[in-house]
């Protein structure tokens, strides 16, 4: 088996979808994509539904798909979830 580590628009996150491979963090699933192209959809037809998206998310998606296929070991780096922390003040009252 071979390890592919150069799916640079696919990310994993257990936060976004149940951690299932997104496409660049977004709440957009390979699998979606690939379900729709599967369906008969075209990348066009796709880039028009999701304006976001780009053709290179399409293309790396199906790439991906191969790679599992042919038994590939995926090494996604996982996207790191930022925690935005908000000053705290202490009001008169509550002192």
């Amino acid at each position: 088996m071979m390890t592919i580590e150069n799916f640079d628009r696919i990310t994993q996150d257990p936060g976004v979808m149940g951690g299932k491979p997104c496409i660049r963090g977004m709440r957009l699933t390979v699998g979606r994509i690939l379900s729709q192209i599967g369906a008969g959809e075209t990348i066009e037809e796709l880039l028009i539904d999701y304006p976001y998206l780009e053709r290179e998310d399409v293309l790396q998606s199906l790439q991906y798909a191969a790679a599992i296929e042919q038994g590939a070991i995926i090494t996604i780096n996982p996207v790191k979830t930022r925690l935005h922390i908000l000053p705290f003040q202490i009001s008169e009252d509550q002192e």
